[in-house]
């Protein structure tokens, strides 16, 4: 049975928690210390072992607050599997930076308690390598204003490989929906149309993955469902993405891929579902991948991420031929 989730925070404010297989449940973990007014959500999704990636962890407060801004320090240790459990073993440390939701004005350089609608978004940490699959825990450690030093733990699985499509894979030919396309509703090439029936942003709707393949284009790949999305991130994201395409049309081709075919009747289009879809009929999102011109996947990032880093990979990419 296919069940839609999304990665990333499960609070009130639209975040949700990581899915995971009934088998890879990690166990519950959370505050530390005497004086821990925080808690740590991971919002990574399809970690695995041996690779340099992105780890992303949301902090929040017992009121349901963000801790937003500034930076935190993360130290990883492998705690087994749930067959074999065993005391933390040592792992990689990193310090994650603050990557907020596409918009949100910078207001502190340090860590911060605020209101969703002031700092919203996730802390990353980059190149984290874990050396074995099988169950972790992300301990931080964050000087907040007006906290003081606080600590708090996110456990997770990583898995023995990808289970979704990674840098380094094929790109799949796939035909996603575009403006062209016959016989489907506007909402279910872009959830913001279901009012108008007009596509809001029909740049993202004119290439399939397929013919960006096939012509052998760079292509920035999002999947996301705006109006229907959870975590409040998929409209932000789509957003940059726009932005991103208006600054960088020379270097790639944009494409947004819509979640859903028809919302009310949960039925979902079949793009997300050949790429997302994990093994257990978990389909998460948002995602964003860059497709090279070769057709190799070039990068990928879930829940959320920094434009900035989107638009350096875009820099670096040579300017396509007409």
């Amino acid at each position: 049975m296919l069940r839609l989730r999304v990665p990333a925070l499960v609070l009130v404010f639209g975040m949700l928690a990581a899915a995971c297989t009934s088998d890879d449940q990690p166990p519950p973990t959370g505050p530390t210390g005497s004086n821990a007014q925080i808690t740590a959500i991971m919002a990574s999704v399809d970690l695995y072992a041996g690779d340099p990636q992105r780890v992303a962890i949301g902090l929040i407060t017992p009121d349901n607050h963000f801790v937003s801004f500034g930076s935190v320090n993360l130290t990883f240790s492998a705690i087994g599997s749930a067959a074999q459990p065993q005391s933390p073993q040592p792992g990689p440390t990193a310090t994650a930076t603050f990557v907020p939701t596409f918009g949100t004005p910078e207001r502190s350089q340090v860590p911060t308690v605020t209101n969703p609608n002031e700092g919203r978004g996730v802390y990353e940490a980059e190149d984290v390598v874990f050396d074995t699959p099988g169950f972790w825990v992300a301990d931080v450690t964050v000087d907040v204003e007006g906290l003081g030093q606080q600590t708090a733990q996110a456990s997770f699985a990583v898995q023995e490989r990808p289970q979704l499509p990674a840098p380094g894979d094929r790109a799949m030919k796939t035909d996603s929906l575009t403006v062209d396309s016959k016989g489907v509703p506007p909402a279910a090439i872009d959830s913001r149309a279901g009012n108008t029936g007009k596509i809001p942003d029909p740049e993202l709707h004119e290439w399939t993955i397929a013919q960006a393949i096939d012509q052998h284009r760079p292509a920035l790949v999002v999947f996301a469902t705006p109006v229907f999305c959870v975590s409040r991130f998929c409209g932000p994201v789509v957003n940059m993405v726009e932005d991103l395409a208006r600054r960088y049309d020379d270097r790639a081709v944009f494409i947004h891929v819509e979640i859903w075919k028809d919302f009310q009747n949960k039925v979902l289009n079949d793009a997300p579902q050949q790429w997302l879809q994990m093994p257990n009929g978990d389909l998460t999102e948002p995602w964003l991948f860059l497709i090279g011109a070769d057709g190799t996947i070039a990068d990928r990032w879930s829940s959320m991420w920094s434009e900035q880093e989107v638009a350096d990979e875009l820099q670096a990419l040579p300017p396509m031929k007409a």
